[in-house]
């Protein structure tokens, strides 16, 4: 029998731009936020999608779940395209789509308790159910994110940055989705907590059989949880590949410049790594660099790269890299990464 994960989620040809005020005197500018994006996630892989601020990670989140309309592409969920269904069939689909805000105490409501936070997609997507077998689902999940039944009466304020995020993860649990987008939900929290989270989140994993996105900016906090990763620059991707092959052997001159900004324990190591720095700031989306976006910062740009768009290429097992010159780019030393 044939036991290849089934493709839960596809992403074709996705764009989007948002329309901005130029000024009272100014014509309108369009900012784009994202192009040409195409992927696919298996179920019960974890996928990272990793970059600067301001590169696009939570805007695909948010197009993913429809909570923004893109302007172009699909978002195949299962083979049905959501971006044509209709409002009230979107929000049928909600129930197996999910999501984890960055930060914890922002995404809760004060004026509810904790079990009517976490009951409160019930209410409106599992109708069916009566305040009893609310209550019951929602002690069932309490216990599963490390919650004692006793908090289930009281407020968000009354609990730790991480307590607000456990909260916040068996809200997004309690409806039993397949998909759960993460984006960023550790960053607002202690270096100490963010492991816990991030336990806590492979444990839900297993035992759910759930799939996840996870947005970040920090690779090291990718690294621990992703199968694949993917890496955006400026609303495109620029690299895709399992984690092992990005930490081990990173195609794109931007995959390897964020590769040096995780910090190495070992001082030795450190001091040999070859920096392979950013320089400068990220680009304006409103008027993006022509050729390879990256190549104002990249420290391999050659003329040409001005000249044309690289394409997203497959160069081996699935594995997908955007740059003109990443056969010529040496493959980093172990001092590199930090192995």
């Amino acid at each position: 029998m044939d036991q290849t994960p089934i493709n839960l989620l596809e992403i074709k040809d996705l764009k989007k731009t948002f329309s901005l005020s130029g000024g009272l005197f100014s014509r309108r500018l369009t900012l784009t936020a994202l192009e040409n994006i195409n992927f696919n996630i298996r179920q019960g892989e974890t996928l990272g999608i990793v970059g600067e601020s301001g590169c696009g990670k939570s805007t695909l989140g948010r197009c993913i779940l429809q909570l923004l309309s893109p302007d172009e592409g699909q978002v195949l969920w299962l083979g049905q395209d959501l971006t044509r269904l209709p409002a009230e069939e979107m929000r049928q689909r909600r129930a197996d789509l999910q999501i984890i805000f960055q930060d914890p105490l922002a995404s809760l409501n004060p004026r509810m308790t904790v079990g009517e936070i976490i009951a409160d997609p019930l209410r409106t997507l599992r109708p069916e159910m009566n305040k009893e077998e609310r209550r019951a689902r929602v002690l069932k999940i309490m216990e599963a994110v490390g919650l004692l039944p006793e908090m289930i009466n009281r407020y968000p304020h009354e609990f730790s940055g991480g307590q607000a995020q456990r909260i916040g993860i068996a809200r997004a649990l309690i409806t039993e989705p397949k998909l759960i987008v993460c984006d960023e939900p550790v960053s607002a929290l202690d270096v100490s907590i963010q492991a816990q989270i991030l336990n806590l989140l492979a444990e839900l994993k297993d035992e759910f059989g759930l799939t996840l996105i996870f947005i970040s900016h920090n690779l090291s906090v990718v690294r621990h949880v992703s199968d694949r990763i993917l890496v955006l620059y400026l609303g495109r991707i620029v690299e895709l590949a399992t984690g092992d092959e990005i930490y081990d052997d990173p195609k794109h001159p931007y995959t390897r410049a964020l590769l040096t900004a995780v910090p190495i324990p070992d001082p030795k190591l450190a001091r040999q790594r070859n920096i392979d720095a950013l320089k400068g700031e990220i680009p304006s989306p409103i008027n993006p660099p022509s050729g390879c976006t990256f190549r104002t910062r990249c420290r391999f740009a050659k003329p040409f790269c001005a000249e044309t768009r690289p394409p997203l290429e497959m160069i081996e097992n699935g594995r997908l890299v955007a740059c003109h010159r990443w056969r010529e780019i040496d493959v980093p030393d172990e001092a590199v990464l930090g192995e």
